[in-house]
This record gives structure tokens, sequence and C-alpha cells, in this order.
């Protein structure tokens, strides 16, 4: 159910035949309408919806938009209109369209009747692949991390209720030279812990947690590793290590409500041979080249600013070369459409990789990347900087522990992911208006509380065939109305443009419209009839304010 999508359908239709009829009358000159389009206007006052139809056809009919629009409208009988409550011409030539409050009025019954499947849409049967997090398991996962869950596993909320079959993937960086690097520094802290006296690498991961993860090997093994050969301890050592790490990072998403249907590993990539093969596919076909020793990707033919390393001169694989064979395999998979939630200091990743699909005889649109900025932590206006190598880093358990899932999962997803996000931890914890997910939670707790006092008066909501909704006639019962027929659209919307934080802008301005309704108007009163009314549109409005929190994976309290 999408009731705007119906409506435009329905304008559509009827303007559809007013230019054909003008057309076979001679009027108009065309040989195949534009593809146009009927959107909400920006502004109240220019109608329900607006189209462009005139603009576009003024080339090939060699007319002034304003006379096309003109036309179109004449060619529109009086009994046609339905649900039209006026129409017409306006500015250069759009035709906006003001409709009676007549569609409004049906809604609130299929609201009801879908319940929590409000907002849903059918299958489109298309198989869509959605990677996001997948940080590496050397520490603990910080605010670059949470925001990426977040972003990441509403977007594949979204992308599901809009009708795509939506697996999410974890991809573990468990090889390259950033496991050599934690190796390096799980072995130094094992021997300084044993009583040895080494130095500790340069460029190693000085966290508090990785001493933690050392002196939990050590509870469990003692100095026994002493006794193996160094390469041997070392791998064991850094074995225990990864085995925790990723342990930690399942416990601590599935804690800020994410659960993935498949954990990938990058080092099977290297085992299996899939990054030679897809190598050797790349340069018989002319996409690499040798110089310097090292094999080059002509990144340049695809766009890139310069080409990029796959083969270092050694002959060992770039972190690029294993991404590219990565890929290869989700399509490989059967993925129709495969989305990366990636940190904006990947920005010059994108075009190479999308340039190597196409190389590998993929279609490069298939492959979306979304981009998200930093999130700088502060406590009131107190900035608190975080350095993941020295220690400092606040840890999403830490913000969890701290503000719980709800208020960090609606912060990180509220602002478009390529904008820079300042979460304020006090913010994120109080209770006022000022606070945006308590602002949203209130507002569905407030609703069940009318539903608690109507029961405690013995007052019900009634068979919903028999309400009569055309009694919402103030400003605000409309407004909420309004709103909540926008919400399927939301969805799809946001699943197109892959902009999850609509759907916190939409549930936060629909909070905004119910709190309005309530403060102005009663829902509980003396009129049996319009009781009834604001009882239903009450009740829908719940159902909305929940789906679209589900969609964030934020809960709906019924008290607070």
């Amino acid at each position: 159910m999408n009731p705007i999508q119906d409506i435009q359908e329905y304008l559509k239709d009827i303007l559809v035949q007013a230019a054909k009829k003008a057309q076979s009358q001679g009027q108009l000159n065309f040989q195949v309408l534009p593809d146009f389009v009927i959107e909400v206007p920006r502004e109240k006052g220019h109608g329900d919806f607006a189209c462009n139809i005139a603009m576009l056809l003024a080339r090939e009919a060699r007319l002034a938009p304003r006379k096309i629009a003109e036309l179109i409208l004449a060619n529109i009988k009086t009994d046609e209109l339905g649900e039209i409550q006026k129409i017409e011409t306006a500015g250069p030539g759009f035709i906006n369209i003001f409709l009676s409050q007549d569609w409004l009025y049906r809604l609130p019954a299929a609201v009801y009747q879908m319940g929590d499947r409000y907002g849903f849409h059918e299958s489109r049967h298309m198989k869509v692949q959605v990677e996001f997090v997948s940080a590496n398991p050397t520490g603990n996962l910080h605010m670059g991390n949470a925001r990426g869950g977040a972003i990441g596993d509403t977007m594949a909320n979204i992308l599901e209720r809009a009708g795509y079959d939506v697996e999410r993937e974890f991809y573990i960086n468990d090889a390259g030279n950033q496991i050599e690097i934690f190796a390096d520094s799980l072995e130094a802290r094992y021997l300084q812990l044993t009583g040895h006296d080494v130095p500790f690498p340069e460029n190693g991961y000085a966290g508090r947690d990785v001493m933690e993860t050392v002196k939990t090997i050590i509870s469990s093994h003692g100095p026994e590793l002493l006794k193996m050969e160094p390469g041997e301890r070392r791998l064991f050592i850094v074995k225990c290590a990864l085995e925790e790490k990723i342990n930690y990072i399942k416990e601590t998403l599935e804690r800020f409500g994410i659960e993935y249907d498949h954990w990938f590993s990058e080092l099977t990539l290297h085992q299996s041979g899939q990054i030679e093969e897809v190598m050797a596919y790349l340069r018989e076909r002319g996409y690499l080249y040798e110089e310097e020793g090292a094999w080059w990707f002509k990144s340049t033919a695809f766009g890139d600013e310069k080409d990029e390393v796959v083969i270092r001169a050694n002959g060992l694989p770039t972190y690029f070369a294993a991404d590219i064979a990565y890929h290869k395999n989700k399509f490989e998979r059967g993925f129709d459409w495969v989305i990366n939630v990636w940190g904006a200091d990947h920005h010059g990743h994108v075009a190479r990789m999308k340039g190597a699909m196409q190389a590998l005889g993929y279609d490069p649109d298939r492959l979306d990347i979304l981009l998200m900025q930093l999130v700088r932590l502060y406590r009131g206006k107190n900035l608190i900087r975080m350095s993941k190598r020295t220690g400092t880093t606040v840890s999403l358990d830490e913000l969890i522990d701290e503000v719980g899932k709800d208020a960090a999962r609606f912060s990180f997803v509220m602002r478009s992911p390529d904008s820079h996000l300042d979460f304020d931890l006090e913010l994120a914890k109080q209770e006022s208006q000022e606070n945006p997910v308590y602002y949203v939670q209130y507002s569905h707790a407030r609703i069940c509380s009318i539903f608690r006092q109507a029961e405690a008066a013995g007052i019900s909501l009634p068979d919903i065939a028999v309400i009569d909704t055309t009694l919402l006639q103030e400003e605000e019962e409309l407004a909420l109305l309004r709103k909540i027929a926008d919400f399927p659209e939301e969805i799809l919307i946001a699943a197109r443009t892959l902009a999850p934080h609509r759907i916190a802008r939409y549930v936060l301005d629909l909070a905004g419209l119910f709190h309005s309704f309530y403060n102005h108007h009663r829902v509980l009163n003396d009129d049996p009839a319009l009781q009834a009314a604001r009882l239903l549109l009450t009740e829908i409005t719940r159902i909305t304010i929940k789906n679209a929190l589900d969609v964030l994976g934020v809960s709906s309290p019924q008290r607070m």
C-alpha cells in the first residue's frame, strides 16, 4: 500500500489522457509524451501535487509551457476530476493540483488493517547485499564503526521494506599488513608481561584493549607459550586474539541491534587463490601493467586520478587486490545490487573499485558506495578527543552503556551520512524535547497512555467500519493524516537514494505533528463519534511511529 503513489498514478492518468486528447484535436504536437513527474511541492500554497509535463513538452510542441498547461487543463472534463478539488497553471507552466480530503479519509482503515506491515512494499525479486562496519579485528569498535553500523543496518531495514531481498555482511579483515602489525603488538605485550625486556613496535597497536587481550591469553596459557618456536607462538597468539576480537565485535554489534547474515573472511580469498585468479584475468585482458617490479591496475581508464598497485614488488597483493577479488565474489554469489558503507577517507577508492568491476564485466552501477563522515564526540561543550592507538578512544560498548542503544542509533542516522556528526553524550541522555529520540519515543508512550486512560474509563475503539473519519476536519488532524500517508513513499525514496536519515527526519516530523494535535484537541471527549475518529487517528499515528522506529532499530516504549 502506497497512498501517495496511488494518487500520483491516478493524476498521471488524467493528465496523459488530456494531453492525448489535445493531440488528437490538433492542439498539441508531439510524438511521445516525456517522462514527467508528479511530486509534492515544497510550498503548501502550490497545491497537494505539482506536475512539470508542460515544461518538458515545450520544445517538441513548439509552444510556451504555460500555453501547453492551459491546453491540457482545457481537455480535462469536469466529471473526470473526481477527488481533484482544483487544478491550475502556475508560474512558467507548472500544473498545480489541489485535492479534496476524501482520499485521506480512506487512509485510517487501511493503515489500521495493515498494522506493522504498513510501509512494506511488494517483493522486487532483487537480491541486495549491504556490507557495513567491517572493522579491523585489532581493537575496540569506535564511533566511526558505530555510525557505520547504524547507517548500514537502517539502510538494510529500509531496503527490506522497499521489497528487496537483503543480506547483511561483515568483511573480516583478518589478513594483510594490519594483521602483521597486530601480531607484532601482541607478541611484544606477551613477552613484556611474562618478564622480558623487549621494545614495543613503533607503529604497534598501543591501546589498552590489546593489553587486556594478552592478559586473557596469559590467564589461559600462562608462560607455557614461551616453550614454542617464536613463529609458532606468534601464530597461536594472533589466532587466539582474532577469535576473541571477532567474538567481541559480534557481541557488541548484537547489543547495538545488529545481526549479520554472513561473516566473510578476507583470509579465505588468499587461501583459495581467488586473488591470484582475478589478477590473472585482469592481466590477460590488458588491465594490468608492470612497472618497477610491481603490477598496476589501469584505474585511470575508468575515471580515477591515478593507477593503483595491486601486486607489490615483493609479490604480495595489496588490500585493493583483495578487495577486487572480494567484490567479484559478491557478484558471483548472485547479488543484483551491492552496497558498501565506507568512511569518507575511502573516497578515492570508489572510482577505482567501480572501474575494477567494469573491467571484470560487471555493470559498475550495480555497486554503490555510501560514504560517511566522521563523528565528533562531545560531553556538553567539551570535545572528547579520540585516538585508537593511544587507548583514549571511547568504544561502542562504553557508548551503549552510557546513553543506550536507542539514543545512539537514532543520533547516528539523524543526519545525512555525508555530513559531519557532532554527538553530545549529555544531550543523548536528556529526557526533554531537545533530545530527538526522547521526543519521538515520548509521542509513542503518550499515545499508549491515552489508550490506557480510555480503557480505565471503559472506552474502546469501535469497529473501524462504523467510524466516520470525515469528522477529522481540524488542521492538526488533516496534517497528521497527510504525514501518515507519506510513510510508504518515504521508504521508497530512502531506498532509492540510499538516504537513511530521511526516516529519522520523517518520524521526528510526525512526532511533532502529533504533539501539536494533542496540545490542541482532546482525544477523549463528550462526542462519541468524534472521539472514535480521533482514537483511530491516534492509533494509526502510533502504528506509523512504531514502524518508522523499527526501521531505525529503535524501541517504541509504552511508558516513559
